[in-house]
């Protein structure tokens, strides 16, 4: 039995986004079905429903006379990302702080644990999006809407600039940064929490990517 276009176009899907990712595809990099079908060897559909996934994520353009290219990412986008986050996310975890229970602490343990996993098979992909899921836990369990869809906004352009930034610096101690983040949050202290926080993502250089 062939796989379902469905499954097909995921597998598409997660390809094109760890190169972009990973800069295997670099900004103004065209991606055409016809090509991208023949690699994979698979019909026209699920390719376009992989490319329009990376669209509405903004990892992609549609661009007049040339079709999809792989959307640029500026050092001004990635300062005005982390100067918005560092207000939000700290607003998050002191919100969501005193609310957490055991079993709070055991799912964000479970991200860790699966994002150490991740590292020693040098998954980018994976460690990127355990990453978000730790960070994302957050901004969900404020119970703020609002933050929730500012957070779905910048989801992928923290990914990208994570993935930039990991090119440069290792992801080896990465784990153990955010068991430092549990630290801070089981201390009880919302301003020990929210200055870790804040310490970790200054942890991570702004790249010139201009």
């Amino acid at each position: 039995m062939l796989p379902a276009v469905h499954s097909i176009s995921e597998h598409i899907y997660s390809s094109l986004k760890k190169d972009i990712l990973t800069g295997e595809l670099h900004p103004g990099s065209r991606l055409i079905v016809l090509d991208i079908a023949g690699k994979f060897q698979v019909s026209q559909a699920p390719v376009r429903e992989a490319l329009e996934r990376l669209k509405q994520e903004g990892l992609i353009n549609g661009i007049p006379n040339k079709g999809s290219v792989v959307s640029n990412i500026t050092s001004k986008e990635i300062k005005d990302i982390f100067a918005l986050r560092e207000i939000i996310e700290g607003y998050a975890v002191r919100t969501s702080m005193p609310h957490l229970l055991e079993k709070d602490y055991a799912e964000l343990e479970d991200i860790i644990d699966r994002m150490e996993q991740a590292v020693k098979r040098s998954d980018t992909l994976a460690i990127l999006e355990l990453d978000m899921d730790f960070h994302g836990f957050f901004y969900k369990r404020c119970d703020n809407q609002a933050i929730i869809e500012l957070w779905n906004q910048m989801r992928t352009k923290v990914m990208r600039f994570m993935a930039i930034s990991n090119r440069h610096y290792t992801t080896d101690s990465l784990a153990d940064w955010h068991r430092i983040l549990i630290d801070a949050l089981r201390s009880g202290d919302e301003r020990i929490a929210e200055a870790a926080f804040v310490e970790h993502m200054h942890s991570y250089k702004i790249i010139h990517l201009d």
